[in-house]
């Protein structure tokens, strides 16, 4: 009996293109929001291709996506960035943010199952020891994930999607915070949520989830008026 198998007989299907696209946009869109690639810094289809594993055509693809979701802008020739954040960006992903995050808490209110809730407890602890730590590293993740546990919680793939793209937008700009006590003191904003999550009071939740979006966008817009009054001096002195 012959060993050898063509790979028609093999129980394996071929990785199809479309496959590939979907994962190399998955991953940026990952390395996006998780602040992978920070504001400032640029990358070239040639080294995410290298870095991924995979031919340059997925990866133009996904970057071309990511630049019509206004998750990247072209910056110079073939390298693209995360676009520039101006005050009244902020405002405006504020706003929106606060809105629709606001309505899927209130949604994930009667919603929440008790293994959600001790989910988020212990991911409440991981963001006190982080602060305790100073691991901004470890506080990100969890941070993400205790907003998502409780969106997906409200039962929308609609909302949920609308969501991510909002994420999709401002997560890079998190990263920034590091200069700032709104890593540390958001959480008080996440066990407010978390009690009222438990206690079904919806209002109560909304109300925690904006007080947290509003004080991320406050501690950006003072980096941003910082950064302003910098750059003017410079220009004082160039002058």
């Amino acid at each position: 009996m012959s060993l050898e198998r063509t790979h028609q007989d093999l129980p394996y299907s071929p990785v199809s293109r479309a496959t590939i696209q979907e994962h190399v946009y998955a991953r940026l869109r990952d390395l996006i929001v998780s602040g992978g690639i920070e504001p400032g810094r640029t990358v070239t289809v040639s080294s995410l291709s290298e870095a991924f594993g995979v031919s340059a055509m997925p990866v133009r693809e996904a970057l071309h996506r990511l630049v019509a979701e206004k998750a990247l802008t072209v910056v110079a020739g073939r390298s693209v960035g995360i676009p520039p954040l101006t005050a009244e960006r902020l405002e405006d992903l504020r706003r929106v943010r606060s809105e629709v995050e606001g309505t899927a808490t209130q949604w994930a209110t009667q919603l929440m199952s008790p293994a959600d809730l001790s989910h988020l407890s212990e991911l409440i602890a991981q963001m006190d020891a982080a602060r305790l730590e100073r691991d901004r590293a470890r506080y990100m993740p969890a941070n993400r994930d205790f907003h998502f546990t409780v969106y997906r919680a409200a039962g929308s793939e609609a909302l949920l999607g609308i969501i991510g793209s909002l994420w999709l937008q401002i997560g890079p700009y998190f990263n920034l915070l590091k200069a700032t006590d709104d890593w540390w003191s958001s959480n008080r904003h996440h066990k407010a949520m978390h009690k009222a999550l438990a206690r079904k009071d919806g209002v109560a939740a909304r109300d925690a989830l904006q007080a947290d979006i509003d004080g991320a966008a406050t501690a950006l817009l003072g980096l941003l008026a910082t950064e302003v009054s910098r750059g003017s001096r410079r220009g004082r002195r160039g002058g």
